[in-house]
């Protein structure tokens, strides 16, 4: 979908990228190759520039991060995959401030991770450096305000996905266990119908000396993060077939 691109590309909104497109310019090498005037030729040169530019650049992440909108941001998921990973955290649910980070976990397609407050939540600012993307589901409101307030000097990835409001734009409403079931993605039955207080409940039991309620919250964070993947692939898909998909 990158390569398909335009609007990153100052002066250029969605009505122009459709018209590109809409006249067979379908691709950064299309418009590189055109041999008719587009729009004009000092504009023609200016977007010939900023495309050739957006190949220099196809390995940096933050050259596109800073040229799409947090709703256009999906579009480079494809092309920055491999450093992709998918986050979420749990909290203790206290409240008048007392509220703070019990669990995150994070998947990149490969592996989990779980960091634990009280045993290795520290080790979590470096392990997110690795990254250049990352996915949530609400983690524009919830998660990410919470890392940055934990670790104040975290250098998080410079470009993130919030699913939830990717999703609402195909018409996908509701918490994540919501639409893990519009998706038909099922939970294993220890975890099926548990949520966000049942979250604060098995951290509690585990500080009360519980181990299997750790174990279960591990199971249930992890079920979240796992599930993100198939998400974020169908939203992807689904949003590049109906972006690209000729104007009626």
């Amino acid at each position: 979908m990158l390569e398909h691109t335009f609007i990153h590309i100052q002066g250029i909104g969605p009505n122009t990228e459709r018209m590109f497109w809409d006249r067979g310019i379908r691709t950064w090498d299309s418009f590189l190759s055109e041999k008719r005037t587009v729009l004009s030729p000092g504009r023609d040169q200016f977007i010939k520039e900023e495309l050739e530019a957006s190949v220099r650049h196809l390995d940096d992440i933050r050259f596109f991060s800073k040229r799409l909108s947090c709703g256009e941001i999906w579009r480079i998921y494809d092309a920055f995959k491999e450093k992709t990973v998918f986050l979420d955290i749990e909290t203790s649910g206290g409240g008048q401030g007392y509220d703070e980070i019990t669990l995150i976990g994070m998947y990149d397609a490969h592996k989990v991770q779980t960091f634990i407050n009280g045993k290795n939540l520290e080790e979590f600012e470096t392990a997110i450096a690795d990254y250049d993307l990352m996915i949530t589901f609400n983690g524009s409101i919830f998660d990410i305000p919470y890392i940055r307030r934990f670790f104040p000097c975290i250098s998080l990835p410079p470009a993130h996905i919030d699913l939830r409001f990717l999703l609402k734009k195909l018409g996908y409403s509701g918490g994540l266990k919501k639409i893990e079931e519009d998706f038909g993605l099922e939970r294993a039955p220890e975890i099926k119908g548990l949520n966000g207080y049942a979250a604060v409940m098995m951290w509690n039991s585990y500080q009360s000396g519980d181990q299997n309620a750790l174990k279960r919250l591990i199971e249930y964070n992890t079920a979240d993060i796992v599930n993100l993947e198939p998400l974020m692939e169908k939203a992807y898909r689904e949003m590049k077939a109906k972006l690209l998909s000729p104007a009626c």
